[in-house]
């Protein structure tokens, strides 16, 4: 035995000799290949290396190739030579590495065909989740450098650099695919949408189911029709609970009939219906769901018929032919009743009432126009909303009585005015004339006939000088009265006799003329000729400069300022703001006050510029007067209404005062004392304290005290014009009766 296997082994040793010299020179091959082939990449050796489960099955294969191969090998080296063992060594592991290199081939392809078919008909989206943290919200994670968790639980880190706007708004610039992308937060990756997968969101989006071959108006399956089947849906046999009876209801039976006998439930009684039922049509009417609303307010009720609405009404409640005609003239809305009321013998007589349709049109106008409001009653103090004010008699002195009344001309006194001095008062009449009044006695000290209503009369407030400015028609007269000593009387003669500049005319300017003959025999020494009529003229604080008001709205020649030393006259407004009605010089300040038919302008004149616009909230002023200080106007309008404006405190009235019933004529200040007054139509003076206090955070006190009457109306007219005393509290008005009244 032992020959023969010597024998075969022998001969197998020169064919494994040359496999292994062949195997054993490739392998150098291989190896100086791989020594000297730098350019290769290490992948390629990846590719053919084994799994660790293929190597565990192979790797056994060679372990029990060689041990096989050893032990034939000692027992030929203990026969023939050592050199023939290595040879056939050598042969067999050139036969187990074929082997192993076919079986690899194999088994890599069987493992690409199962991996093929294992995703080839796979449905399920779990496959698909790399991000295992299911289904939370992804805020969770945002103070970690991870994300989650995949397959195999490791951590899915965030990207490094997350897109800034900037960055965002190149790729949605740059990137054509930018408005199909989709950010997903489980991996904080970026996702292109496919085509098929736009075409689903955009179906949905209008609506439409996802599947395209989905038809919703495929006939429905009618399990029940109304043809009768012979066998039944179900047959099943019937349950045995329902031969049994309940315990449920047994308890819930004797309960009530326990409640019955204790009384606590009480059985219902059976109505007589022989007696008849009476209905309340307004019970039910506010048992809705609003009604139990805590807020809800009910709608109120139809007022019920009376004995007007019946058809057969007392005799007293029926129309007469005078009653019928008044109530046929008398218009829809002022008729006492809607309806003429009839009489007819019988029920059945009664035709179809004909506004039938109209009542309940306004019924409905009523529920549904007519806002329905709960007020919350507040109970307040009547006396508390009266304003604390001072009783008048802390507040004395001011004028209280009638003391004098001037009588002399024949018809209304439109304009009055005092001296400087306060003995003297001058008043201008429609009568023609100009009356110098002596204050203490009434007596009238001189008259001048000017030929003309005067419309307005302004004493000199300079008391080095006796001058009173006198406006009728177009012309305005300055007038010398000589009622005081020499001294005076020649200052105003010399301030007369200054010469007239030679001025470029401004086309229709007033001319400035003298008096002669029998006009300076009267007083009248000169004459100011303007393009339209005058209304008013008003002299600056220290007797130089007078201004003269023509309302006119077609030109804008409504104001021209007269300067009597150069005797020269100027024209400050270029522009037409509007119907001037009254002007004033400001007593202390450059400025000058044009009161409009709406509001006040103030201008600077040594800027010749506006500075401020009161607005009077008055349809039309109709005077106006500034404080002694400077910083109060008041304004009288026709809609009986007077403004008190603090011009430190704002452009709308501080006070509007409302006292008087008709327009009002005249306010005026007091030089001295803090009182105000207004002259209005319905024949009566109010005479107002006004304290102005030096604190500019306080607010002026304004206090009516007293109401002056004694002025007869006539043709409407009451008091026309109303000025104060200028040292003393007394008050002087005139008025529409032809008088000039002292109040002290």
């Amino acid at each position: 035995m032992e020959e023969s296997s010597s024998n075969v082994l022998s001969s197998e040793k020169p064919g494994k000799m040359k496999r292994t010299k062949k195997r054993s020179k490739g392998k150098e091959e291989e190896q100086e290949e791989q020594v000297f082939n730098f350019n290769k990449p290490a992948d390629e050796g990846d590719d053919d290396d084994l799994s660790d489960s293929e190597d565990s099955v192979y790797s056994g294969l060679e372990d029990s190739g060689s041990d096989s191969e050893e032990g034939e090998e000692e027992e030929e080296e203990e026969e023939s030579h050592g050199d023939d063992g290595e040879d056939e060594d050598d042969a067999e592991g050139e036969q187990s590495q074929q082997l192993q290199t076919e079986v690899k081939k194999k088994g890599s392809e069987g493992e690409e065909e199962k991996k093929a078919d294992e995703y080839e008909h796979d449905s399920s989206d779990e496959e698909d989740i790399r991000n295992t943290v299911g289904n939370i919200p992804m805020e969770w994670y945002k103070d970690f450098p991870h994300i989650g968790y995949d397959l195999d639980g490791k951590k899915i880190y965030k990207p490094i650099r997350n897109k800034d706007e900037l960055d965002d708004f190149l790729d949605k610039m740059e990137n054509p695919d930018y408005w199909r992308t989709v950010h997903d937060k489980q991996t904080e990756s970026d996702i292109v949408l496919s085509d098929e997968q736009v075409e689903l969101v955009k179906r949905l989006q209008r609506g439409q189911f996802g599947d395209v071959n989905f038809n919703e108006y495929q006939p429905s399956v009618e399990f029940f029709s109304n043809e009768v089947m012979l066998h039944p849906v179900t047959n099943r046999p019937a349950d045995k609970r329902s031969f049994i009876p309940s315990l449920t209801e047994k308890e819930k039976v004797s309960k009530l009939v326990h409640a019955i006998k204790m009384g606590w439930i009480k059985p219902r009684r059976v109505e007589d219906d022989s007696r008849g039922r009476y209905y309340d049509l307004w019970a039910t009417e506010d048992s809705s769901i609003l009604a139990q609303h805590k807020m809800h307010l009910p709608a109120p009720k139809i007022p019920l018929p009376g004995h007007q609405e019946s058809y057969n009404p007392p005799p007293e409640y029926l129309f007469t032919d005078e009653e019928r005609t008044l109530w046929e003239q008398q218009d829809p809305s002022d008729r006492k009743l809607p309806f003429v009321p009839k009489k007819f013998s019988s029920l059945r007589q009664v035709p179809a009432f004909p506004r039938f349709i109209h009542e309940r049109f306004e019924r409905c106008l009523d529920l549904y126009l007519c806002p329905r409001q709960r007020k919350m009653r507040v109970n307040v103090n009547p006396e508390d909303l009266i304003p604390k004010l001072p009783k008048p008699k802390d507040l004395q002195p001011f004028p209280t009585t009638q003391s004098l009344v001037y009588r002399g001309h024949s018809s209304l006194v439109r304009s009055i005015s005092v001296s400087p001095s306060g003995q003297w008062l001058a008043s201008g009449s429609d009568d023609g004339s100009v009356r110098f009044w002596e204050v203490c006695s009434s007596r009238c000290m001189k008259t001048v006939q000017v030929g003309g209503a005067v419309k307005s009369i302004a004493w000199n407030p300079n008391p080095s000088v006796c001058l009173i400015a006198v406006a009728l028609d177009t012309v305005v007269l300055i007038l010398s009265p000589s009622l005081a000593d020499k001294q005076v009387v020649l200052a105003s003669e010399r301030l007369l006799a200054g010469q007239q500049e030679e001025e470029p005319s401004e086309g229709a300017g007033p001319v400035w003329s003298e008096a002669e003959g029998e006009e300076l025999n009267q007083g009248i020494r000169l004459k100011i000729q303007h393009p339209k009529a005058i209304h008013q003229v008003a002299w600056h604080a220290k007797g130089d400069y007078l201004a003269s008001v023509m309302p006119d709205h077609s030109s804008h020649l409504q104001v021209f300022i007269h300067q009597l030393s150069r005797r020269r006259s100027q024209n400050p407004f270029r522009k037409n703001k509007g119907l001037v009605q009254c002007v004033s010089f400001h007593p202390v300040r450059p400025y000058f006050f044009v009161a409009t038919q709406r509001s006040v302008r103030i201008y600077n004149l040594v800027k010749q510029e506006m500075t401020k616009k009161l607005q009077a909230n008055s349809k039309w002023i109709s005077s106006m007067a500034v404080h002694p200080g400077g910083d109060h106007v008041i304004c009288g309008s026709y809609d009986c209404r007077l403004s008190w404006f603090d011009l430190d405190l704002s452009t709308k009235p501080y006070k509007m005062l409302r006292h008087h019933k008709k327009a009002v004529r005249g306010v005026a200040y007091h030089r001295s004392y803090p009182l105000f007054a207004s002259a209005s139509d319905d024949g009566s003076v109010i005479v107002c304290h006004g304290t102005v206090y030096n604190d500019l955070l306080q607010n002026p006190l304004i206090v009516p005290v007293k109401v002056l009457r004694g002025h007869v109306i006539t043709h409407d007219l009451g008091v026309l014009d109303v000025t104060f005393h200028p040292t003393q509290p007394w008050i002087f008005s005139s008025g529409a009766d032809a008088t000039i009244r002292l109040f002290t």
